[in-house]
């Protein structure tokens, strides 16, 4: 029997530590909080019984796992803990009870703040200045994201009310992504044959994991603060009046944050949130609430994971049902094939929802949706709708298994599953599908930004033969666009104008907007900067696309077997005959830096890494993330990492940011 009771605790705490790492490490989650809050109990509860069996690093003894490499690392001075959740006022109400209990008193009032859905993050300010920006992490740990914090409009650098701020001020607070930006991404993304991000919180932690802060920069990204970490001298005695300094420093502090003088006050402004949350123009998935004053908050104290003097009151899930009527199959620029199931409509989170996506066929197996079935979706982070769940009880007889397609639903031809993969693809180079969606994609937004050209105007385009590829947009002439249904003179000029418009993109928006599997805009970015020019990427070879930094050998394949299609490069020369000038990256100033090496570590005064790696390649020179017995030299700024003692080992060059300047004079 005992045995039996160790091998289900070890089997808790491995899924638990799985757990923790898809989530805080890699930032991809599988089960929501409330079944992993279940795992967490139910071990909680196993080894209380059996406290034989507790060990050290248990996870209810410490919170998780290592943060992601590829980051510098940032030690919190003061940890980063993490917050228990209630589901209902019984256990808002119960949580009341351990602090009166505890505090033996009943003189405490609390603060309830929307729970944003986010990231968490520590931002340190030393003399009123912008230093440092670090993610959670593990709590203990957690990863350098300062260039792309930097980024973020609503994070001061500078703060206000210089005479109130301490030498040393640490700042916690949580990243967030806006409804509407989040929405506008996955567009993108979808138009690009990315994968989406499931809801705002995933798509925050993505854009803070990005390697060049200029993208980030595109994402816009918010932020709210919240609370403090370090600091060399205390703001306040309590938590309302440290949030009200914060404003007064130039600090963002959410506006709905209330007082509540007991527990019926905070369960009475909890429901009021859970029933108008849709009216927000970000998400949040519950309500935090804190004890207010410090000195009670010390005497509470917090266990190994979390604080006692706070809980989190977590808004149940968006739920429908509704029934499947039909599956549709759509075919993607690259020839992705993805089923959709067509829903009786149903109202979830106040809209109505008619379509989901089952995102692959492998996906549809596993859930086995059927036409006929009645279903349970979810609005991931509120917004994506999503099947989770066949109601299989109530399945209709006679239903048969969805047949995944051995031939593309548009042209016929034959498909095929990517090697070690989960995507079906179509092989004909030709389908009509595929063009129209590579179509949309080439004039979208964010690539050739062809405005006018819409998803109907393309449609006729491709069915009435005048497009085939992409350079025959630019040889549309206007009485082939009147003949057009719904297509007047003027709409047809406008069409032709912007036509005319895109010829002089930048070079990096055109090789996005050519659909090279796997390269995105920032990948684009990176290729245009690194060869100056069209000419020197159709012609470089596989060797000098792999030692592009953050070029991995699957992009550089990608890139080089695309240059290498006799029929891809007649269309980009037909597109250049046709008047396409993309425009190359502004050429570097001076040669000062020509041939050396680079490699930035650590806080500088005067530049961003992102900053200072851009006037290198400007200089001539080459920046590099890491440090090898190849590099020239390493440019140290303050608080540098391991790079530093690297280069010291390997006998490399240190340079300070003074005598870094004094190299580009």
């Amino acid at each position: 029997m005992k045995d039996d009771v160790k091998k289900q605790i070890e089997s808790l705490r491995e899924q638990i530590r799985r757990h923790d790492y898809l989530y805080y490490v890699l930032n991809d989650p599988e089960i929501s909080d409330r079944q992993y809050d279940k795992l967490f109990s139910e071990l909680q509860k196993l080894e209380q019984a059996h406290p034989e069996l507790l060990i050290p690093d248990s996870p209810t003894q410490r919170v998780s796992e290592m943060p992601l490499e590829g980051f510098e690392t940032v030690r919190h001075s003061v940890p980063m803990l993490s917050i228990d959740n209630t589901y209902n006022a019984d256990e808002l109400r119960a949580f009341d009870e351990r602090v009166r209990r505890q505090l033996e008193s009943s003189n405490y009032d609390y603060i309830v703040e929307l729970k944003i859905d986010g990231l968490a993050i520590s931002v340190r300010y030393e003399n009123g200045r912008f230093l440092r920006a670090a993610t959670r992490g593990n709590g203990e740990v957690g990863d350098d994201v300062t260039a792309n914090v930097r980024t973020i409009r609503a994070v001061p650098l500078v703060l206000r009310d210089s005479e109130r701020v301490p030498e040393v001020l640490e700042v916690r607070g949580e990243v967030f992504m806006p409804t509407a930006a989040f929405v506008e991404l996955n567009r993108q993304r979808e138009q690009a044959g990315e994968s989406i991000f499931a809801n705002p919180r995933n798509a925050a932690a993505g854009s803070l994991k990005l390697l060049d802060a200029r993208i980030t920069a595109q994402r816009h990204l918010s932020f709210c603060a919240y609370s403090t970490g370090e600091m060399s001298e205390p703001l306040a005695n309590e938590h309302h009046e440290t949030l009200k300094i914060f404003k007064k420093l130039g600090l963002p502090v959410n506006p709905h944050i209330k007082e509540a003088g007991d527990i019926k006050q905070v369960i009475e402004i909890c429901l009021d949130w859970q029933e108008k949350k849709e009216q927000l123009d970000y998400q949040i998935d519950g309500m935090v609430i804190k004890v207010n004053r410090f000195d009670q908050r010390d005497i509470l104290g917090a266990t190994g994971r979390a604080p006692r003097w706070c809980i989190s009151y977590k808004f149940p899930a968006e739920r429908a049902q509704t029934k499947v009527e039909s599956i549709d199959v759509q075919v993607g620029k690259s020839g992705i094939l993805t089923p959709v199931a067509n829903l009786t409509p149903v109202q979830l989170a106040g809209t109505t929802i008619k379509r989901a996506s089952l995102h692959n066929f492998d996906e549809l197996n596993r859930l086995d949706v059927r036409c006929g079935d009645t279903v349970v979706i979810e609005k991931a982070g509120e917004i994506i709708p999503q099947v989770i769940k066949v109601k299989k009880d109530l399945r209709p007889a006679g239903t048969k298994k969805f047949r995944v397609p051995e031939k593309c639903p548009n042209c016929g031809a034959k498909v095929e599953k990517d090697e070690q993969g989960v995507y079906i693809r179509c092989l004909n180079p030709e389908c009509m599908g595929q063009l129209v969606e590579r179509l949309k994609y080439f004039v979208g937004r964010g690539q050739m930004d062809i405005e006018h050209l819409g998803t109907a105007l393309i449609e006729q385009l491709v069915d009435t033969g005048l497009v085939k590829d992409f350079s025959d947009i630019y040889k549309l002439e206007k009485n082939q666009l009147i003949e057009l249904e719904r297509m007047a003179e003027k709409n047809a000029q406008r069409v032709l104008d912007s036509i005319e418009t895109s010829k002089k993109r930048p070079l990096w928006r055109f090789i996005t907007a050519l659909g090279i599997r796997h390269i995105g805009s920032q990948s684009a970015q990176i290729l245009a900067e690194h060869f100056g020019s069209l000419e020197a990427i159709m012609n470089t070879s596989t060797e000098e696309l792999n030692s592009v930094e953050q070029i991995g050998p699957k992009m550089a394949e990608s890139v080089y077997d695309y240059f290498r299609n006799s029929a891809n490069r007649e269309v980009i020369e037909r597109m250049l005959k046709a008047g396409i000038k993309p425009q190359n990256p502004k050429t570097r100033r001076s040669d000062k830096l020509a041939g050396k090496t680079i490699v930035v570590t650590g806080s500088l005064e005067n530049f961003t890494r992102q900053q200072a790696e851009h006037a290198i390649r400007q200089a001539g020179g080459k920046a590099s993330s890491s440090v090898s017995k190849k590099t020239d030299f390493v440019l140290a700024g303050s608080e540098p990492g391991s790079k530093l003692e690297k280069a010291m080992k390997l006998g490399v060059k240190i340079v300070n940011e003074r005598k870094f300047l004094n190299m580009l004079k």
